[in-house]
């Protein structure tokens, strides 16, 4: 390395949906319910291209970790194994309102190749087989729902902990 060569940047530490549970277990629990309500989440993935994909995807949150599971060389799959980052946004529900809000999550998917862990996977959750399972390594985890007339936005990133900001109808713009 010379000396006007910058040090290379260390990986960054793996978050679990558990260390996040560990420090902001209401909003974590908020967050999960969230994503309970309906079986079916949108998944976003990148392209070979850099492009988004969007897709159909089911959560699961088991053994601390926050899991991602889809069919054998889907193209989210081949999304993820060639760039880990996605975010994920939990199913808005059949109409407008939105009553518990918005949640999505933001983070690296990382396949899981524990053979332990797939066999207690398979037992508890009885996926179709084959599948690839992906375990989230999270960056950000963001909520936004209404309180009376105030839309809050509340985001957690490891690090910097939990923010909220609150916007209100402030008039019009211009």
């Amino acid at each position: 390395m010379t000396p006007n060569t910058p040090a290379p940047t260390p990986a960054p530490t793996p978050v679990t949906w558990a260390d996040f549970h560990a420090a902001e277990p209401g909003f974590a629990a908020t967050a999960e319910r969230r994503f309970r309500l309906y079986r079916h989440q949108v998944l976003a993935t990148l392209r070979k291209d850099g492009s988004p994909r969007v897709s159909g995807l089911e959560a699961d949150f088991r053994f601390g970790e926050m899991l991602l599971g889809m069919m054998p060389r889907s193209r989210k799959a081949l999304d993820l194994f060639r760039d880990p980052r996605f975010a994920i946004q939990a199913n808005p529900g059949p109409d407008a309102e939105m009553a518990d809000g918005d949640v999505r999550v933001a983070g690296r998917a990382i396949e899981v190749t524990d053979a332990a862990l797939l066999a207690r996977f398979i037992e508890e959750a009885t996926p179709p087989e084959p599948f690839h399972l992906f375990r989230v390594d999270l960056t950000e985890v963001v909520h936004t729902g209404m309180d009376g007339e105030e839309l809050v936005v509340r985001s957690w990133t490891p690090g910097r902990g939990l923010r909220t900001v609150r916007r209100g109808n402030e008039g019009p713009v211009g």
